[in-house]
């Protein structure tokens, strides 16, 4: 006969796992639906059934002991375990659904003008494409792809190199009637820039493309600063200045005429777009199907099955 396992009570471990994670007693009960105290008084009580500290209390934060952070990652990734076991059981009576995960400017520019060709290849699967910037976790379980821009290191999934990058100037065709003559980099300086906002250290700015050229980007630009890279491409469309394109993004208005290169000049990423998997081993066969899909849009080799 096997032996029980000897595990801490499920009730305990969920309230340690989300305190830890969140890195907060009261961010936990608010996700759980509980009263912070219930949430501490579950900690305490996995704290003495091991006989030593999972956390240390500070006066306005909480951090992981040693120990504490070892059982937050087998925790951690053992619900995820689970999560995407179970949405991989509900999933069996509806395995023509599909969800994809995409950021605001990849799902914009590139997804959603090309995904009814997928569609209209696979009419039995129905589609669900969450479209957010944040980097959600494909091992929740709630997703079956995403597309990613960054180097393709990431724990939670299996990365698969899509499509390369490069970025360069671009304005609309209007701006760039009335505009001088625009060459080179140190040209572009005495221009309306237009930039976005962004979190995401892979991501270049004015700065670090004019910096490639050995130009140092004005403290004061004649341009504005927009919240998304959407709402950039939008007011270079519509005349306001010269934002920066990035080829993979773009690449559709450009072919229609609606922006245009001011400059010959480019800086390719060292990151790319990649597609990810979850680490579980099976895999809904749309999954597969849109796979296939997304490497024939790519100038790069196929992927092995």
């Amino acid at each position: 006969m096997h032996r029980r396992r000897k595990l801490p009570p499920l009730t305990a471990l969920t309230a340690f796992e989300a305190a830890a994670r969140l890195a907060s007693f009261t961010k936990a009960a608010d996700e759980l639906g509980v009263t912070q105290a219930a949430v501490s008084r579950q900690i305490h009580l996995l704290e003495q059934q091991f006989g030593f500290p999972l956390f240390i209390r500070l006066h306005r934060k909480i951090e992981l002991t040693e120990k504490g952070m070892t059982l937050s990652a087998a925790a951690g990734d053992a619900f995820d375990l689970i999560a995407g076991s179970v949405a991989e059981i509900l999933r069996d009576g509806h395995k023509d659904e599909l969800t994809i995960s995409a950021t605001v400017a990849f799902s914009h520019f590139w997804l959603l003008p090309r995904i009814s060709e997928f569609s209209r290849q696979h009419p039995q699967i129905n589609l669900r494409i969450v479209t957010q910037d944040k980097t959600p976790n494909i091992e929740s379980g709630e997703l079956d792809v995403a597309i990613r821009f960054g180097s393709g290191m990431w724990a939670d999934g299996q990365a698969e190199l899509l499509f390369e990058e490069e970025v360069f100037p671009v304005c609309s065709p209007d701006y760039a009637k009335g505009a001088a003559q625009i060459m080179t980099p140190d040209n572009l300086t005495g221009h309306p820039l237009i930039a976005n906002d962004v979190d995401d250290p892979t991501w270049i700015g004015w700065t670090e493309w004019l910096a490639a050229f050995s130009v140092k980007a004005p403290r004061k630009t004649l341009g504005f600063r927009c919240s998304f890279y959407t709402e950039a491409i939008y007011a270079a469309l519509n005349g306001q200045g010269i934002a920066l394109g990035w080829r993979l993004l773009v690449g559709d208005l450009l072919a229609q005429n609606r922006l245009v290169r001011v400059s010959e000049a480019a800086v390719k990423t060292r990151n790319a777009y990649f597609v990810i998997l979850p680490k579980r081993t099976r895999h809904p066969k749309a999954a597969g199907l849109f796979l296939s899909w997304l490497k024939s849009k790519s100038d790069l080799p196929s992927m092995a099955n």
